[in-house]
């Protein structure tokens, strides 16, 4: 992704709005006249609407591999957002949430970050039992992806 192309991205303006969330929890969420604006409302409140429910599937699956007292917040938040479209979000193919949010995470880390966040994403998939399902037809493009 193209840092000019970034900030009209969808999934990055839901991150920038959970972040920015998570850092002051008495803001007003507002949500600007934007081509994807019934999207970015319905994955940014749904995701907070949710929150507990998608900590409980991390703590679950993925407290071996993450600490979430020591990752970073935004990290966490991108994450909780996957997550949100992995479970809430049936309609949208497995493999584009995968490749959106790795894309999204360009803008917002570096190298290192990334793959911490491709693992988890990895990790979270295999094992969540709800979403599993739909792993079973995506299985093979989404290791072919993850590998690249």
């Amino acid at each position: 992704m193209k840092q000019n192309e970034a900030p009209r991205n969808p999934r990055v303006i839901v991150v920038q709005k959970l972040y920015a969330q998570e850092l002051n929890r008495e803001s007003e969420l507002t949500f600007p006249k934007h081509r994807y604006k019934k999207f970015i409302k319905d994955i940014v409140l749904g995701t907070l609407e949710r929150k507990e429910l998608i900590e409980e599937t991390i703590q679950q699956h993925l407290s071996k591999d993450l600490n979430e007292k020591r990752t970073e917040k935004l990290l966490i938040v991108l994450l909780h957002a996957a997550i949100f479209e992995f479970l809430y979000r049936p309609q949208t193919s497995l493999n584009i949430i995968i490749n959106e949010y790795l894309n999204t995470s360009d803008f917002f880390f570096r190298a290192k970050s990334k793959k911490i966040l491709k693992c988890n994403i990895r990790q979270g998939v295999k094992k969540d039992k709800i979403i599993s399902e739909r792993i079973f037809n995506y299985k093979k493009i989404f290791f072919k992806f993850v590998k690249k």
